[in-house]
């Protein structure tokens, strides 16, 4: 081990939620700072560190696949585990051939200082880079933790309890991105509906944001229905806060809701969807659905079904139930089989495209501002709309993170196609 050559060049990986992604970029970050050289997955990086998620048993398995190329492209290498896959089955992925290290989630921050103190990592012997496309969008966590244990997530079990950052500290961060080129920044936590830091809520934290940085877009990763108030969504006077709800639905039906020990009813979820669209005109509002969770019959998937056609989300993100063995929802009896749950989830995934282009369709004529974020190896750009629209368009000049008005032509794709 200790005739191993000086380690220089590190891949951070993530998968999972927008709070890994956070979690992930500050610690590239502090490589970066520490003169470590940040490389792709495909490079060959002499450290791979991977930011897992447990959430599902098909994040499990994303997991294991992506150790295994990262062993199979630099047999070398040493291979790092953190997250909360790593914090739910650490011996699990110790096991897989090529990690060296798994790292829990309260050992995530010190990641860098714990490496280095194993030997893992030399002093570095050049600069380090973070390759440009990061300057677009950038993620910061304000909360960690959960405590409301609904029936089918193992999140609290992995990310403890509910804790906030404080408000000043966050608003050095936002500022920081932003002297640093992001044009939009990204509030994540695991509930961040519950932040409360010395008594300030998210709606206080908000108000100092927007007053105290010049942060050009600000958006939010995710809310609960019950956290949605008029004075809450009045914020959003101020346009600088993105037209973008992602309000977790979970399912469509009552009985379901009451068995995941969701906090809602479907006439709570209702309520809160009218205030947004009332208040904040073409308002994106994004969801999650769980199928074939334990019990649901035919009945309740189709009550699920119609209540996603009605509401007319943006976006449905679908996810089949998947057993937690540490979850209650795992021991409950009439588990739904395999063959039903992906029938069901391609019905659902069906509406989520058609829910998707009829959203996009309202705004086809009409000028947006467009963030744009990439270019794919085709050539085309693109970006999204504050209110989450993905626009393409094609171009012979460099757009990355230029916020351009665009004219929303057609239905393209899994978006729309732009002109400048």
């Amino acid at each position: 081990m200790s005739n191993r050559p000086v380690t220089i060049r590190i891949t951070l990986d993530t998968l999972g939620c927008k709070l890994n992604q956070a979690e992930t970029e500050l610690l590239a970050k502090q490589f970066a700072k520490a003169g470590y050289h940040l490389v792709s997955p495909t490079d060959g990086a002499d450290v791979y560190i991977l930011n897992t998620c447990t959430v599902t048993h098909t994040a499990d398995r994303k997991a294991r696949h992506l150790f295994r190329l990262a062993h199979h492209r630099n047999p070398d290498a040493w291979l790092v585990a953190t997250g909360c896959y790593a914090q739910r089955a650490p011996r699990e992925l110790s096991q897989i051939e090529g990690v060296s290290f798994v790292l829990n989630n309260d050992e995530k921050p010190h990641l860098l200082r714990l490496l280095k103190e194993s030997g893992c990592l030399a002093n570095p012997t050049q600069n380090s880079t973070i390759s440009p496309h990061t300057r677009t969008r950038s993620f910061i966590k304000v909360q960690d933790g959960c405590s409301n244990f609904c029936a089918y997530c193992i999140v609290p079990l992995v990310r403890g309890g509910e804790k906030s950052l404080p408000v000043d500290q966050i608003v050095a961060e936002v500022r920081h991105r932003t002297s640093d080129g992001y044009k939009e920044v990204v509030l994540t936590g695991t509930k961040i509906g519950s932040y409360n830091y010395n008594s300030i809520n998210l709606k206080g934290l908000l108000e100092h944001i927007l007053a105290e940085t010049a942060v050009t877009r600000l958006r939010l990763s995710s809310l609960q229905p019950q956290e949605i108030s008029p004075e809450f969504i009045g914020l959003w006077n101020d346009n600088r806060l993105c037209r973008h709800f992602h309000l977790s639905l979970q399912s469509g039906n009552d009985r379901v809701l009451n068995r995941m020990k969701r906090r809602y009813s479907i006439s709570d979820y209702q309520r809160s969807v009218s205030i947004i669209r009332a208040l904040v005109p073409e308002a994106a509002i994004t969801t999650d659905i769980i199928v074939g969770f334990p019990g649901e019959t035919s009945t309740e998937f189709e009550q699920s079904f119609n209540f996603c056609q009605q509401l007319d989300f943006a976006r449905i993100h679908v996810f089949p139930y998947s057993p937690r063995q540490e979850t209650q929802a795992a021991r409950m009896p009439s588990q739904v089989g395999a063959q039903v749950k992906q029938e069901r989830s391609q019905r659902m995934l069906a509406l989520a495209r058609e829910s998707t282009q009829n959203f996009s369709r309202h705004f086809l004529c009409k000028i947006l501002p467009i963030l744009w974020e990439k270019q794919s190896d085709d050539g085309i750009w693109s970006g999204h709309t504050d209110n989450y629209i993905k626009v393409y368009t094609r171009s012979n000049e460099d757009l990355t993170n230029k916020l351009l008005p665009v004219k929303l032509v057609e239905i393209w794709k899994d978006g729309v196609w732009g002109e400048v």
